[in-house]
């Protein structure tokens, strides 16, 4: 059997010694019922890693030829290549999960840079009269983590026929899926308009499709990064 085989075959016997021996522990019981804790951590930590190196010696054994490459240091050192690799993996996989628990741990979008926009249209019922102007419209992006106040463009505003299109923007700042745009005209109803975007808010060049309230209001939004049109 070729080296590398061996090899392979002595991480599998690591992998089911650690497994095998943890589940073993878990059978009987093993550990302080008053403290389990600690209990289970001397059996990942310490109890099972001895297991992987049985199972590691073990396997690196049974797969050696008889004779010449059957003696102590081929399996010595076929069983240390294998619980390096092991470790190697499991090296691989604590960084990979702290980096993620690292890029996760805080809720904003976009730390080290400016923060993406919510672009959005709001078109209103038809023969609804809408300022022409950013005098009296507020525009307010609710979370579950904060509000922030966001900004109509003027010069964007048009006419879809005879309904009026009101246009603007508004940063997003955290991630969350729980987004809503309140849009508030002086002399009418506040309208909420839930956001229905994912919580990492992704970069999208298109709008959606137009969202409908009760009232007839309608919006139409993206989100928007930094960099990108």
């Amino acid at each position: 059997m070729k080296n590398s085989s061996r090899i392979a075959v002595g991480v599998a016997g690591a992998v089911a010694g650690y497994i095998a021996t943890f589940v073993l522990l878990s059978l009987v019981d093993f550990g302080n019922r008053a403290d389990p804790i600690t209990s289970g951590l001397l059996g990942l930590f310490v109890y099972a890693p001895v297991g992987a190196i049985s199972g590691a010696v073990l396997a690196s054994w049974l797969v050696m030829r008889p004779g010449r490459d059957a003696g102590n240091g081929s399996v010595a050192r076929n069983s240390l290549k294998s619980l390096a690799i092991v470790a190697l993996f499991c090296v691989a996989a604590v960084v990979t999960y702290l980096v993620y628990a690292y890029a996760t741990a805080t809720p904003w979008l976009n730390p080290n840079a400016a923060n993406p926009l919510l672009v959005f249209e709001v078109r209103f019922p038809a023969g609804l009269t809408v300022p022409a102007s950013e005098q009296g419209i507020t525009i307010e992006l609710q979370t579950d983590l904060n509000t922030m106040p966001g900004e109509v463009n003027p010069a964007a505003f048009y006419r879809d026929g005879d309904q009026a299109v009101i246009v603007g923007e508004v940063e997003l700042a955290f991630r969350t899926s729980r987004r809503q745009l309140a849009v508030n005209i002086e002399g009418q109803p506040s309208r909420i308009f839930p956001i229905n975007l994912t919580a990492r808010a992704p970069h999208t060049p298109e709008f959606g499709t137009w969202r409908r309230l009760a009232d007839g209001s309608e919006i139409r939004y993206r989100a928007k990064w930094p960099g990108k049109t």
